[in-house]
């Protein structure tokens, strides 16, 4: 691309902005000078970009509509084929819109991403096509990923499996809704505040959130680097546990990981899950607004579990309750730094950088009325914060995070997992056009109670479909565990799998 050097004009402009009050031979010296050194950025600009080979061909795909695409989870259908031999032959897996798959189309649920194409991989999808799976599309997810619910893709709204109308959970609703009909086997998703979990709750899959940097995350569309997941969702547990097997590991590029600790999640299946000791999270049942008969399954489900032999005890973690306020102190300036003012890849940290995602990503304030209420609500709130306390609660909730971390430390020397339920609420009545802004609003923050504090603290958490309410909607019960000890919580859930059918229980 062209460099252009800043007329005087605009770097007036720039210096009110910064401050700086400068006369007409100041601005003028300053001018020359910087002219001078954009020449660097001219040598800078005719290097190649250094981004890892694109192996395997492909094709584009296409966008499917009626009948093909009747729960609007498909943003793109193609086939990229990996090696003939490997874990994954003969499984499908669809990635959630935010991962880069080179050649096919990338929007991440928003109007502004829209033609956008990627030139590189995302590292989980070389490992996925190394290992022989089969790359089947990228699936719908929520306008930037700003939302709990199903309803603010530009593509619309995206349908529950289970009850047409209603919501799938998000943001990786698309992901969640193609594993619950079975038009994949497997599906990638991303998680900042429990979307992997919640979607899979509502949806009556196996979604995990691993450890922080388990998973690389390079190539991935970031929302906030310090709670940014990518992990498996499944309709069976050792489907989950064979891709989780597949994918993770560090990849030497991901500043994310540090000091990686991978296992053979897969054999984890043959162990027995009698002796371990399940907490059951106090403060994670009776919220205001919950379901009650969401609180009775999963408590069911514990019940189900100690009958397997699982040694099942309450346990209480007070600051639990105000964990997901300190994720929303945290995420609304995270978001708006990371997400939007740094174009999905801020700063201040190494690894991959997708510089084309970037270029298409700054055109954002062309879009900005088209944006979810919700993301609208999180930029004026996040603006506000920064313009008046300039960081002060985005650096004390993480600061009050390593707390949180510390009480769930504890309780997890004692017991081996924590439970709860994934979400306090089944899934709700996609919007309709008549819905209120503060119900839309409402709609796109639910249900990340259980789930948001794990995303700070970076503890793995696996959403496992433990019941079906009398109206026909899925109901998820969450096992949190040990930093890297996902083994444990694939133990204690292939157990409960195993043991009946979740929707009879």
């Amino acid at each position: 691309m062209t460099i252009h050097r800043p007329t005087k004009d605009q770097l007036q402009d720039i210096a009110d902005t910064l401050g700086f009050d400068f006369d007409d031979d100041e601005l003028s010296t300053y001018h020359g000078i910087i002219a001078d050194s954009m020449g660097v950025y001219d040598v800078v600009d005719e290097m190649p970009d250094y981004l890892p080979p694109v192996r395997y061909p492909r094709t584009p795909g296409y966008r499917p509509e009626g009948e093909e695409n009747k729960y609007g989870a498909w943003y793109y259908k193609t086939s990229v084929k990996g090696k003939a031999r490997g874990k994954l032959v003969g499984k499908r897996i669809v990635l959630k819109d935010t991962i880069c798959l080179a050649g096919v189309p990338l929007m991440d649920g928003a109007s502004s991403l829209e033609g956008y194409v990627p030139d590189v991989d995302a590292e989980i999808v070389s490992r996925i096509l190394d290992a022989g799976g089969e790359i089947a599309g990228k699936a719908v997810c929520e306008y930037f990923s700003y939302s709990g619910g199903s309803h603010t893709a530009t593509t619309g709204h995206v349908h529950n499996p289970h009850k047409r109308g209603y919501s799938a959970g998000g943001s990786s609703s698309g992901c969640a809704v193609l594993v619950a009909t079975g038009e994949v086997d497997m599906a990638m998703g991303g998680d900042q505040a429990g979307s992997i979990r919640i979607p899979a709750a509502h949806s009556g899959i196996y979604g995990l959130k691993p450890t922080y940097g388990l998973v690389p995350y390079s190539g991935i569309l970031s929302s906030e680097f310090n709670v940014d997941h990518t992990g498996p969702m499944t309709a069976t547990v050792a489907d989950n546990a064979l891709l989780l097997e597949v994918v993770a590991g560090a990849d030497g590029v991901d500043p994310r990981q540090r000091d990686v600790k991978i296992a053979r999640y897969s054999r984890a299946l043959e162990q027995s899950a009698k002796s371990l000791k399940v907490g059951i999270l106090k403060e994670g049942f009776g919220w205001e607004g919950g379901d009650a008969d969401v609180d009775s399954a999963v408590k069911a489900a514990a019940r189900h579990l100690k009958k397997l032999g699982v040694n099942v005890k309450e346990v209480s973690i007070p600051l639990h309750r105000k964990g997901w306020q300190i994720w929303i102190a945290f995420a609304v300036e995270g978001y708006l730094k990371n997400m939007v003012y740094g174009n999905g890849l801020g700063n201040g940290h190494g690894g991959l950088f997708v510089t084309s995602l970037n270029d298409k990503l700054r055109a954002w304030p062309e879009h900005a009325n088209e944006f979810s209420p919700g993301l609208k609500f999180g930029m004026l709130l996040g603006e506000y914060l920064n313009r008046n306390y300039s960081g002060h609660y985005y650096g004390k909730a993480l600061n009050l995070a390593r707390r949180l971390q510390a009480d769930y430390d504890t309780a997890l020397a004692e017991y081996d997992l924590l439970l709860m339920p994934t979400a306090p609420q089944k899934a709700k009545p996609l919007p309709t056009p008549d819905t209120s802004l503060e119900k839309l609003i409402e709609l796109q923050f639910g249900y990340i109670e259980n789930t948001s504090p794990f995303d700070l603290t970076h503890h793995p958490a696996l959403s496992v479909p433990c019941g079906m309410s009398s109206d026909g909607l899925p109901i998820g019960m969450m096992l949190a565990g040990k930093h890297f000890d996902e083994a444990t919580i694939y133990r204690v859930a292939h157990a409960f799998e195993q043991s009946g059918d979740w929707r009879k229980m």
